[in-house]
């Protein structure tokens, strides 16, 4: 993936048959099998918790596994699509994508599961890139600004339709049906995009850069890692400082290698732009905070509430209401009010509406949620947009593939991080508060309370008279470990609202 000007293909081939039009359904669809394979599983992690025994650690990595390695191989792929075709990519994409979906759908471990879903993440790393690329090849650049908003609404969105989508399957089927729904709209994401889309590519590609691909896949990885494992063994176990100890060396090879490399993965001189710099610090930050939410919220709604799968996603349709128009109107809000507080004043209201999320308790209801749900809504619509704007404006037409490709890794990187920060504060928390009342269960039974909420109440369900008691405690311990979660990813989200008031652009960039 070159970061110097080049011309894209030819403006015949970047209409695509069904036009602009044709180009943003194929894509937005690819783009929400993408995401909505991060939120839906969420729906189905009480269920994961006592049909497979996964603890909390592995819910974790049964999440994150897909979300890792689609944030540490989405740079390199994104350069091969570049070079090859990012359509073609893509297409192969969704093939791998459907079949290992397809293959998760018979797991009967943990470990089986979490295999298959890093090849799902494989698979989406193959699809990702090209979606917003393709977008800002195909429009037009008085259309651009609209299509990057409407990509962006679809990505936030996505997550609860995805989520919608598993809530309607749990109420009949097994969480297994996910995976093969997931594999029957890949096999369409494919035929839309081999119908509807053109197949853009640089027109003069580069050598790849292969140590930068290492590097940067080497560095989410062990990050990732080393966040998930510090919560569960101790941060000071040997592999886990090992893992951040090669997270910071490969990074520092990365940046060193890249201002050495004529044709870097992606130009560390980049940061060095003001709008880029902010566009990725904001979008990283954003899903960060957005996914790690959706994996203990959606357990505070089946869980602390007793929703079902399909109420507990139908409770969270009022982020996409509120996140759609948001989107759209964003472009128009920039040029009034100007980037700098677009982006500023989107992130705190993200959050407020997680900290309002944090208050409740075990008896507060689901109307609290649904005020905070509403307010961090609104943040997401404005900060998504201004942020994906900020990178995709900062760089040329001719960059437009590293523009999509840079979007892509923080988004990921930050629904990587998100999950692996909020579940493991979240699991930790959690475990600490249980009442001392556990250690008299039988053995089994209390590792099983310990490894998850979902199995402490499945625990309690069974203790007769005692049970009430046992889960009132675990009840109160997940409160403990949410609010515990959200509290930290709102001291992240302030941090990085407080820095774009103070160092974004206060006007949007002018690259064409």
């Amino acid at each position: 993936m070159t970061t110097t000007p080049h011309t894209e293909t030819t403006p015949s081939v970047a209409t695509g048959r069904a036009g602009t039009r044709g180009v943003l359904f194929a894509m937005c669809l690819a783009l929400v099998l993408v995401v909505a394979s991060v939120s839906a599983l969420n729906l189905a992690l009480p269920d994961l918790a006592i049909d497979l025994s996964a603890s909390n650690s592995a819910l974790t990595w049964i999440a994150d596994a897909y979300t890792v390695v689609l944030a540490a191989l989405v740079l390199p792929l994104g350069a091969i699509g570049d070079r090859v075709g990012r359509r073609n990519v893509l297409v192969v994409g969704t093939v791998v994508f459907g079949a290992a979906s397809l293959a998760a759908s018979f797991a009967d471990s943990t470990s089986t599961l979490i295999a298959w879903r890093a090849v799902m993440g494989l698979g989406a790393a193959m699809i990702m890139p090209g979606t917003l690329s393709t977008i800002t090849a195909a429009f037009p650049p008085d259309q651009r600004a609209k299509g990057v908003a409407t990509w962006s609404g679809f990505a936030a969105a996505g997550a609860i339709i995805g989520m919608l989508a598993a809530g309607v399957l749990l109420e009949w089927f097994s969480w297994r049906s996910l995976f093969v729904s997931s594999a029957a709209v890949a096999l369409v994401a494919a035929l839309a995009a081999v119908l509807l889309a053109p197949n853009t590519k640089d027109a003069h590609p580069h050598r790849p850069d292969v140590a930068g691909a290492i590097s940067t896949a080497l560095g989410i990885g062990t990050l990732v890692f080393g966040i998930i494992e510090g919560n569960e063994k101790g941060w000071t176990e040997p592999v886990v400082i090992g893992s951040f100890v090669v997270t910071v060396l490969s990074f520092a090879v990365y940046a060193y290698l890249g201002r050495r490399t004529e044709h870097p993965l992606l130009d560390p001189a980049l940061f060095g732009i003001r709008g880029f710099r902010a566009g990725a610090i904001t979008v990283l930050v954003q899903f960060m905070a957005v996914f790690g939410f959706f994996f203990v919220g959606l357990q505070y709604l089946q869980l602390i509430l007793g929703y079902s799968p399909l109420k507990a996603a139908v409770a969270l349709l009022p982020v996409a209401v509120v996140v759609m128009p948001v989107s759209a109107i964003t472009p128009n809000l920039v040029r009034r009010v100007g980037m700098k507080v677009t982006m500023g004043v989107g992130l705190l209201l993200l959050g407020a509406g997680l900290f309002v999320i944090s208050l409740l308790d075990v008896d507060s209801g689901y109307l609290p949620f649904l005020g905070g749900l509403v307010l961090a809504g609104f943040g997401i619509g404005l900060s998504g947009a201004v942020g994906t704007s900020a990178i995709t404006g900062s760089l040329g037409q001719g960059q437009q593939g590293v523009a999509s490709a840079m979007n892509d890794t923080t988004r990921e990187v930050g629904s990587a991080v998100g999950i692996a920060l909020m579940g493991s504060i979240y699991g930790s928390h959690y475990r600490s508060s249980l009442p001392d009342s556990v250690a008299q269960l039988p053995s089994d039974a209390a590792e099983s309370v310990r490894d998850s909420a979902a199995s402490g109440l499945y625990v309690a369900d069974h203790l007769g008279a005692q049970g009430a008691a046992l889960a009132d405690g675990v009840k109160s311990a997940f409160m403990d470990g949410l609010s515990a979660s959200l509290i930290a990813v709102c001291a992240v989200v302030l941090a990085a609202a407080i820095g774009a008031l103070l160092r974004a652009p206060k006007t949007p960039p002018t690259v064409d």
